[in-house]
């Protein structure tokens, strides 16, 4: 049998209680939206930051020298990149503080 029922109750109680009822699981997501977010947030800027800011300045601001639009581009990602290092730290330490707090009550 593939489903037993409890000693004590009918065959149709056992069928009529729905899976819900006698599930403890925890249906809540691994991840927060938020963290998710994020991460979609830093990830595009990850990739359309430098390429525009590669087009934005080829022409417009060093005439079409394509080495210093490249380091700006370069520059770009490591400033979205410590961006997101630096949100990430904030995060860990709001994280450890409110640890911190609930521990202590």
């Amino acid at each position: 049998m593939s489903a037993r029922r409890p000693h004590g109750q009918s065959y149709a109680d056992a069928a009529a209680k729905s899976p819900q009822e006698e599930s403890s699981s925890d249906v809540t997501p691994a991840v927060p939206a938020d963290v998710i977010y994020k991460l979609l947030g830093f990830t595009f800027a990850m990739v359309f930051a430098p390429i525009g800011m590669y087009f934005l300045t080829v022409k417009s601001v060093f005439s079409g020298n394509a080495v210093y639009s490249g380091i700006t581009a370069a520059v770009t990602a490591n400033v979205v990149l410590f961006a997101y290092i630096y949100v990430a730290w904030k995060e860990d330490q709001e994280d450890q503080q409110a640890a911190k707090s609930k521990k202590g009550q």
